[in-house]
């Protein structure tokens, strides 16, 4: 579910201009391409932008530890370190005892 970037800000008309005559001309093709493009660069050039943002969507239960990780480009345990370091402490689930129980047979039968 995307919100159209009109609805959030609005651009100078210089800016707007701008964008126009790039697509125009063949250099973007839309607008969604011009904005992906613009964030690309921007997170290349302020890489900790890319990280809080990652950061921010994994506290907000948005993404995955994971795909968090992925996003900045780091290992799974260099984001738990990366909480960790910024004092944020992860959720993490446990398992009740019936699926430790499960998870103990599963094994046993595995190594049979």
């Amino acid at each position: 579910m995307g919100v159209k970037m009109a609805e959030i800000f609005a651009l100078p008309a210089v800016v707007e201009k701008e964008i126009k005559v790039l697509i125009k001309h063949g250099y973007y093709s839309s607008i969604d391409e011009v904005a992906k493009d613009a964030f690309r660069t921007l997170f290349y050039v302020k890489p900790d932008l890319r990280s809080s943002a990652a950061i921010e969507l994994y506290k907000e239960g948005e993404i995955s530890l994971s795909k968090a990780a992925e996003m900045i480009g780091v290992s799974t345990i260099e984001f738990k370190d990366i909480l960790a370091n910024r004092g944020i402490k992860r959720a993490v689930e446990s398992r009740s005892s019936e699926e430790l129980r499960q998870g103990v047979e599963m094994v046993k039968k595995l190594r049979e």
